[in-house]
């Protein structure tokens, strides 16, 4: 079986660090502590079999086949694999109108 190296690009650490201080505010530290580790562990399972995920359906009705996601609900990870490497360009909130943002932040 091939490994791959995951790497979180700066989008994506955004992403982290801005769901952690949300969660933290809004909710706990621990609970926001846990998320982390949650979506950091479902990262980190992308180095074996990473095209388990599927492709974002937004993307994909515009003709867009070269990303793909992993739900930890409701946070969707979306990333790409290039030889043998898994880029995660972001986590985004599941239940947020996702279109727009994907495009933007996937295809400038």
């Amino acid at each position: 079986m091939t490994s791959f190296s995951v790497f979180l690009l700066s989008g994506a650490q955004q992403d982290l660090l801005q769901l952690h201080k949300y969660v933290a505010l809004n909710d706990s530290l621990d609970k926001a502590d846990r998320l982390m580790d949650d979506l950091q562990r479902t990262c980190s399972r992308l180095k074996t079999m990473p095209e388990r995920g599927r492709i974002p359906p937004e993307l994909e009705r515009i003709g867009i086949r070269e990303f793909r996601e992993l739900i930890l609900k409701p946070y969707r990870i979306i990333y790409s694999m290039a030889k043998n490497q898994v880029l995660v360009y972001c986590v985004l909130d599941g239940r947020r109108d996702l279109q727009d943002l994907l495009e933007k932040r996937l295809l400038r």
